[in-house]
């Protein structure tokens, strides 16, 4: 029977990078989602996107804007946060004996 992997030191480090970094964007997409869009729907109203009123275009639109670059943003960052912990490697290598698929 294997043995379980050693825990490392950094991985504490890493797993409080990606739940800050889960977390700040769960809290941006509450805000487009449910503020933005619903609640303050009347302030938003006042700018103008093109004919369109912008609490309008926030609801039907801006959300959807906002969520992919929150897809890409978290792209970004994981890649970084991997990089820098060097997770990327260690699953790599340890998944699969350091060949490629």
């Amino acid at each position: 029977m294997p043995l379980p992997p050693k825990k490392n030191v950094q991985d504490g480090a890493y797993w409080r990078a990606v739940i800050r970094l889960i977390l700040g964007l769960l809290a941006v997409w509450a805000f487009v989602s449910l503020g933005a869009a619903i609640l303050l729907v009347r302030q938003f109203d006042h700018l103008r996107v093109g004919a369109l009123p912008g609490g309008f275009w926030m609801a039907q639109q801006g959300s959807i804007v906002v969520f992919v670059a929150l897809i890409w943003i978290y792209a970004k960052r994981m890649d970084r946060i991997d990089r820098l912990h060097k997770h990327a490697d260690d699953a790599d290598s340890s998944s699969n004996g350091g060949n490629q698929p």
